[in-house]
C-alpha cells in the first residue's frame, strides 16, 4: 500500500483551531471584566458556574431567556461595522429578562462564521462583554464556531441565553392589573433588532448606501445610523420596581412592536388604548415610512416607533415612577391607559403618528 505523503489537515477544510485558541486569548479580559457577585467570569472550562447564594437570593425563580438580532447582522457586514452588534445581542435577551421583574444574572453566546477572524471577532465579544457589564449580568462562557461551506467567507451569526432570578412571589405581571391603570413607553435608540428585513428591502430600495450620510442624522452614515445599539432597559426598570413599589407589568416592544406585545403582559380581559400622537417618532422611522410608503398600522406592528419599554403603573403613581426612570436617564412618555378589551383588539389606537420630517 501507498502511503499518502501529505494528508489533509483541519485547517486544509477551512477550520482553524490555532485562531479559536487565539481568540479566547483576546477575549478573556473582555469577559473577566464582566464578573459579579455569583460569578468570577472565567472562561475555558466545559460549562459556566452561578451560585445563586451568593448573588445573595433567598427564594429565587429562575427566567431565562434567549434571541438572535436577525438580520441587522446584515447591515453590520455590509457596511463593516461590528463593535455594536453585541449589544444587540444582549439587549434582546436581558430586556426579557426583567420585564418579568427579573435581574439579569449570567449571559452565553453562540457565534458562528465561514472563518474565523480572531480580531474582528474579538470586537464582536467586547460588544457582548459591555452589554452585560451594563446590565449587571456576568459573561460565562459561550461557543464559537467556524463553519466553512455552511456560511461564507465574511459571514456570520449569533445567539444568545440569558438567565435572571427574582424571589418568590414578586415576578411580572402582577395580577392586579386594572382598567385605569397608566401606560408610560420609555424611548428607545432606534430600530434596536427587530423589522430588519424590511429596512434592507427600504434601503435597497432607496438607492443610499450604506456608507453614505443618512438623509434622517447627515452627521453619520446610514449603516452606522441603523446599527445603532439596542437600548438596554435593564437597571431603569429594576430602579423603578424596587424603589416604587408601583410598576404592575413591563412590555419589552420588539417583534409584533405595540399590536402583538403589550397584551402579553394583560389579563385577557384588558387592553390599552394608546394616543399615538404623544408616541415620540424617531427620525428613522419617519424615514423608512416615508421610503417605504409604510402604513401606519404595519409600522406599529413591525418597529418599536420610538417607544421600546412599556410600563403599566398605577394612576395615582405616575408622577412617582415617571421621576424614577427619569433619574436613572429614560426620556418617559404617558401614552395612555389600560381598558376594557374590545374583542380580539386588545391594542386600540387614538389618532395618528407624527411622520413629518
Amino acid at each position: 500500500m501507498t502511503e499518502r505523503k501529505n494528508g489533509l489537515t483541519y485547517a486544509d477544510s477551512g477550520v482553524d483551531i490555532d485562531a479559536g485558541n487565539r481568540l479566547v486569548d483576546l477575549i478573556k479580559p473582555l469577559v473577566r471584566a464582566t464578573a459579579r457577585a455569583g460569578a468570577d467570569a472565567e472562561i475555558g472550562g466545559f460549562g459556566g458556574l452561578f451560585d445563586l447564594k451568593a448573588a445573595g437570593f433567598t427564594d429565587p425563580v429562575l427566567v431565562a431567556a434567549t434571541d438572535g438580532v436577525g438580520t441587522k447582522v446584515k447591515i453590520a457586514i455590509e457596511a463593516g461595522l461590528h463593535s455594536g452588534i453585541g449589544i444587540d445581542l444582549v439587549a434582546m435577551s436581558v430586556n426579557d429578562l426583567v420585564v418579568q421583574g427579573a435581574e439579569p444574572l449570567f449571559f452565553l453566546d453562540y457565534f458562528a462564521c465561514g472563518r474565523l477572524e480572531p480580531e474582528a471577532t474579538a470586537a464582536i465579544v467586547a460588544g457582548i462583554a459591555e452589554g452585560c457589564r451594563e446590565s449587571g449580568c456576568a459573561l460565562i462562557g459561550g461557543e464559537t464556531a467556524e463553519m466553512p461551506g455552511l456560511y461564507k467567507e465574511g459571514d456570520y451569526d449569533l445567539a444568545g441565553f440569558a438567565v435572571g432570578a427574582a424571589e418568590r412571589g414578586t415576578l411580572l405581571p402582577h395580577g392586579d392589573i386594572e382598567a385605569g391603570d397608566a401606560v408610560i413607553g420609555l424611548a428607545s435608540s432606534g430600530v434596536h433588532s427587530n423589522g430588519f428585513s424590511l429596512v434592507r428591502k427600504i434601503v435597497a430600495n432607496s438607492g443610499v448606501a450604506l456608507n453614505a450620510p443618512a438623509p434622517f442624522a447627515p452627521v453619520m452614515t446610514l449603516g452606522g445610523a441603523l446599527l445603532t445599539p439596542t437600548k438596554l432597559y435593564v437597571k431603569s426598570c429594576l430602579r423603578a420596581i424596587r424603589e416604587t413599589g408601583a410598576v404592575k407589568g413591563l412590555a419589552h416592544i420588539t417583534g409584533g412592536g405595540f399590536t402583538d406585545n403589550i397584551p402579553r403582559v394583560l389579563p385577557k380581559h384588558l387592553g390599552v388604548g394608546i394616543d399615538l400622537a404623544r408616541v415620540p417618532v424617531l427620525p428613522v422611522f419617519k424615514w423608512l415610512a416615508e421610503q417605504g410608503g409604510v402604513a401606519q398600522l404595519e409600522l406599529l406592528r413591525t418597529f418599536n416607533c420610538g417607544i421600546g419599554m412599556i410600563a403599566i403603573v398605577k394612576q395615582e403613581a405616575v408622577d412617582t415612577v415617571s421621576d424614577a426612570f427619569t433619574a436613572s436617564g429614560e426620556s418617559v412618555a404617558l401614552l395612555g391607559e389600560v381598558i376594557p378589551a374590545a374583542g380580539e383588539h386588545r391594542v386600540v389606537y387614538n389618532g395618528h403618528l407624527d411622520l413629518s420630517r
